[in-house]
């Protein structure tokens, strides 16, 4: 029962539709940015694992004295070194450039030498909104360098 003269608390109906609809359009601006930022952080992370995986070939090839291979097979966005396997997120797109006499099939090979040279070669991974990354292995040195390039 209520006392007479006492003040009622709480929300109107105005006032819940009007935080609802703001929580709605927040939540609306920010799905679409976070989907961007986890797709950013995928790319990123599939581009430090292939130069992180050359890096480590060509240091076994050199610690081990014996050649190192690299095998990219784009058609499955595979990368893999030993034993040792990169799986590129789907999305993605992998190209190949290395000598073709180590090329095995679809599968290219890119292999590091015990003083430090290697065949040469690269691989460009691709973003679906077209902009990428060529990640390229020096012949001479053996060294490992990235270009980002922007949608073509």
């Amino acid at each position: 029962m209520w006392a007479t003269g006492s003040t009622q608390r709480g929300f109107t109906l105005l006032e819940l539709m009007a935080a609802l609809a703001i929580a709605g359009l927040v939540l609306a601006l920010a799905v679409p940015s976070t989907m961007r930022m986890y797709d950013n952080i995928r790319y990123r992370q599939a581009v430090r694992d292939v130069v992180t995986l050359f890096g480590s070939a060509r240091y076994q090839a050199m610690h081990s004295g014996r050649a190192q291979s690299v095998e990219i097979d784009p058609g499955k966005r595979r990368i893999s070194f030993a034993s040792t396997v990169h799986q590129l997120p789907a999305g993605f797109s992998v190209s190949v450039h290395s000598a073709r006499e180590l090329n095995r099939g679809g599968v290219g090979v890119i292999r590091f030498y015990p003083e430090g040279g290697a065949s040469g070669g690269g691989v460009d991974i691709e973003s679906a909104r077209g902009a990428g990354v060529s990640i390229t292995v020096d012949w001479l040195l053996g060294n490992v360098s990235q270009e980002a390039y922007a949608a073509r």
